[in-house]
C-alpha cells in the first residue's frame, strides 16, 4: 500500500525522535511491504528561521495533500522573544484550523513495566490507568475573541468562548464512537452551573445519548474530573470536553502515567488526513544529547497506521515491540529506575525496530 506522510521535523530535540519513528516506519514498510512516500514540511521555530512565519500557506497546502502528517514538536528559547503571531506556537494552531481537526484523542495509559514511575499511590496505580481523553480542538476560548481595552485608564481583557450545536455534536459522535470501540463508557466534563456554553455542551450531549443505548453515559464538573484523575483514574474509559478544559485535562493525565515521553496522540477531522504526534515539547535542554525519549513518537506513527490508514496489525507490532522492549529493561533517562538499563534515543529506536523486525 502506497501512502503520502508530511513530515514536521521540528525543532531542538525533535529532530531526534522523529527520526527514530521514520526508522521504525520503515521496518513496518519492509515487513509488510508498503510504500511510504515522505514530504517535509516546515512549521514552527524552523519555519519562521527559513520563511519567516510559523506556518506558511505554502506549507499548509503541502499538509493537506498528504494521507496523514506525522509531527515531533515545536518551539524553544530561541523564538520566545518573538510577537505573540509570530511564535511557533502559532504555526500549531494554524494547522490544526487549516487541516480542520477538531478532535484530539489522547491516551493515558500506564505500561505496567513502568507502574513505579506513577507519582500516584501504589494502591491506585494497581487498580490500572487506561482511559482516553477527546478534547475538542478548534473552537471555544482559544479560537474566541481576544480583548485589551481600557475603562477609566484601567485596562481591562475578554477573551470569549463560542461553541455552535454542530461543534459540540461532531466531538460528541467521535467521543460516543470511541467508547464504543473501548469499554462503552463516556464521561463528559464540563461546568455547566456557572457556564452557558457548558450548559449548551449539556443539552446536545442529552440529545446525542439516545443515538447510543450501549454506552454508560455521565457528566462531571471540571474541577471534580482534575481530582478524580488523580484519586481514581481506574473509573474512566472516554471522557471528552471542550478546547480549554480538555489542554488542562490531558497534561494532567499525562503527568500519572509515569512519562510524559510515553504519550501519543492523535488530531482528526471529517477526514482521515490526520496529525499525529507526541504530547511532549521540544526538550531543547537535552536537544542533541541522545538522550529524549523517542517512544511518544513512535508510538504517534503507531496511532497513524491505526486510524488513518486502517494498518491494525501494523501498528500492534510496533505497540508490542515497545511493550517487549520496555519488559526486557530497557529505559530512557526520563524513565530510568534501579535495576534497569539506561539507553540513549538512537539505541531505544533500535531496539524497537529490532523487535519488529524479529516478530
Amino acid at each position: 500500500m502506497h501512502k503520502k506522510i508530511g513530515v514536521i521535523w521540528g525543532d531542538c530535540a525533535s529532530k531526534e525522535i522523529v527520526a527514530q519513528a521514520l526508522s521504525v516506519l520503515e521496518a513496518i514498510e519492509k515487513k509488510y511491504g508498503h510504500e511510504f512516500e515522505y514530504t517535509k514540511i516546515l512549521m514552527g521555530g524552523e519555519a519562521i528561521d527559513e520563511m519567516g512565519e510559523p506556518l506558511p500557506q505554502s506549507q499548509l497546502n503541502l499538509c493537506l495533500e498528504q494521507d496523514s502528517v506525522l509531527l515531533g514538536a515545536i518551539g524553544g528559547p530561541k523564538w520566545e522573544g518573538l510577537p505573540g503571531h509570530l511564535r511557533p506556537e502559532k504555526g500549531l494552531l494554524k494547522l490544526r484550523e487549516g487541516m480542520g481537526l477538531y478532535a484530539n484523542n489522547r491516551p493515558a495509559k500506564i505500561w505496567p513495566q513502568l507502574s513505579e514511575a506513577s507519582p500516584l499511590k501504589k494502591e491506585i496505580v494497581d487498580q490500572g490507568i487506561d482511559f482516553i481523553i477527546v478534547r475538542e480542538l478548534i473552537g471555544g476560548a482559544y479560537f474566541g475573541k481576544h480583548e485589551l481595552y481600557e475603562i477609566d485608564g484601567e485596562k481591562i481583557a475578554m477573551d470569549t468562548m463560542p461553541y455552535s450545536e454542530h461543534e459540540i455534536e461532531r466531538i460528541g459522535k467521535i467521543a460516543f464512537e470511541t467508547a464504543q470501540k473501548r469499554n462503552k463508557k463516556l464521561c463528559m466534563v464540563d461546568k455547566h452551573n456557572v457556564l452557558e456554553t457548558s450548559r449548551l455542551w449539556a443539552s446536545v450531549f442529552d440529545r446525542l445519548k439516545e443515538q447510543y443505548p450501549d454506552v454508560e453515559y455521565s457528566t462531571m464538573f471540571v474541577d471534580n474530573a482534575a481530582m478524580q484523575i488523580c484519586k481514581n483514574p481506574s473509573q474512566f474509559d472516554v471522557i471528552v470536553t471542550e478546547n480549554l478544559f480538555g489542554d488542562i485535562l490531558s497534561d494532567e493525565a499525562s503527568e500519572i502515567t509515569g512519562s510524559i515521553g510515553m504519550i501519543p496522540s492523535s488530531s482528526l477531522g471529517e477526514t482521515s488526513n490526520g496529525l499525529y504526534e507526541p504530547i511532549h515539547g521540544s526538550a531543547p535542554d537535552i536537544a542533541g544529547k541522545d538522550v529524549i525519549n523517542p517512544i511518544a513518537c513512535i508510538l504517534s506513527a503507531a496511532m497513524m497506521l491505526r486510524y488513518s490508514f486502517d494498518m491494525s496489525k501494523e501498528a500492534d507490532d510496533i505497540e508490542q515491540a515497545v511493550d517487549s522492549v520496555l519488559t526486557k529493561g530497557y529505559r530512557t533517562a526520563d524513565m530510568m529506575s534501579e535495576g534497569m538499563k539506561q539507553v540513549g534515543t538512537k539505541e531505544m529506536g533500535a531496539l524497537i525496530r529490532k523487535e519488529i523486525e524479529s516478530c
